[in-house]
């Protein structure tokens, strides 16, 4: 397989770019629903009192379309739009540009050790540029519960601009880094588990057909969903946590680590372990079938720019 790509160019920029942008796009259409139970279920206090449970995934999804409409599943989908072109193209250039200063000088080949290092700077890079802020505007924008059917219901932000003003004048520019570091430790653990499945799951897809020079789209997406499980199930407290301290607003005197403690501690006093995994099955139907379509269409829509280039190159994500 290292006759594939040794001599072949990395991808260029534009190509990540409008690849990564388009892949985004396409996930965000298809699984915000998903991401806006699974922040609500978050924010719940529900479970608090004994005897109880807290409320499922399709109870909370049935409550939102109930009470403010199916639209309200899209809430907050402005933010993500807007931020998910450089997001993407942050995390895959990162990664490439990572991986290429991480490998072997002789070979040009990446150790798997190495192309974790690689995707959790990919994850930390992102998380500090776009993801952090864009988290805390569309989840003050989901945990509106306010019903769209109703003209005379004014929400206290009325679409991802006004969220961005609002927060800025009110708390200060600040506000939206607020809880970058566990964003940066989800996004970092997210993407070196999930560069790294798919990269060895890729490689062994080929190992077993050695007669394709690309593997299939369906096939992209196969493994693409497998290795998006990855992260939601290592990172799941930091998640829920890292939820509601966006959701809040600053507490005067207290610093981001006593913020973040004072959360934990309440959670656990008050809802239990459980608590922290709350929205995990939205988190996993949302994150694993997204990173399953990310892949696929990011594979197919540079796999077409290059061919229309007339490119041959077809490097990214091999080892």
């Amino acid at each position: 397989m290292a006759s594939r790509t040794a001599d072949k160019k990395p991808v260029g920029f534009a190509t990540q770019l409008t690849a990564g942008g388009i892949a985004g796009a396409m996930e965000a259409l298809c699984c915000q629903p998903l991401d806006t139970i699974k922040v609500r279920m978050q924010l719940s206090k529900s479970g608090r009192a004994p005897g109880t449970k807290p409320r499922g995934f399709l109870a909370t999804g049935a409550m939102i379309v109930r009470r403010e409409t199916p639209l309200a599943l899209y809430k907050g989908l402005g933010a993500v739009l807007s931020g998910i072109v450089p997001k993407m193209a942050i995390r895959f250039a990162s990664f490439e540009k990572y991986k290429a200063w991480l490998a072997n000088k002789e070979t040009g080949q990446t150790s798997v050790g190495n192309i974790f290092i690689a995707g959790l700077g990919a994850g930390v890079t992102e998380a500090v540029l776009v993801v952090t802020p864009m988290e805390v505007v569309k989840i003050r924008l989901q945990a509106q519960q306010h019903s769209l059917a109703d003209p005379l219901e004014a929400p206290r932000y009325r679409n991802a601009g006004h969220a961005v003003y609002a927060i800025v004048r009110e708390e200060g520019f600040g506000a939206l880094y607020r809880g970058v570091s566990l964003t940066a430790l989800r996004q970092a653990t997210n993407q070196g588990a999930n560069f790294t499945a798919y990269q060895e799951l890729k490689k062994l897809a080929h190992r077993y057909q050695p007669e394709r020079a690309d593997l299939p789209s369906w096939q992209h997406m196969a493994i693409g969903l497998v290795s998006g499980a990855m992260g939601p199930f290592s990172n799941a407290p930091i998640d829920t946590i890292k939820t509601r301290l966006q959701k809040a607003e600053a507490v005067p005197g207290q610093s981001a680590f006593q913020r973040i403690a004072n959360i934990a501690g309440e959670m656990w006093r008050q809802e239990g372990f459980r608590s922290f995994y709350k929205g995990i099955t939205p988190r996993v139907l949302r994150v694993a079938p997204g990173q399953a379509i990310v892949f696929a269409v990011y594979e197919r829509v540079r796999r077409i720019m290059e061919t229309l280039q007339g490119s041959s190159e077809d490097r990214i994500h091999s080892e």
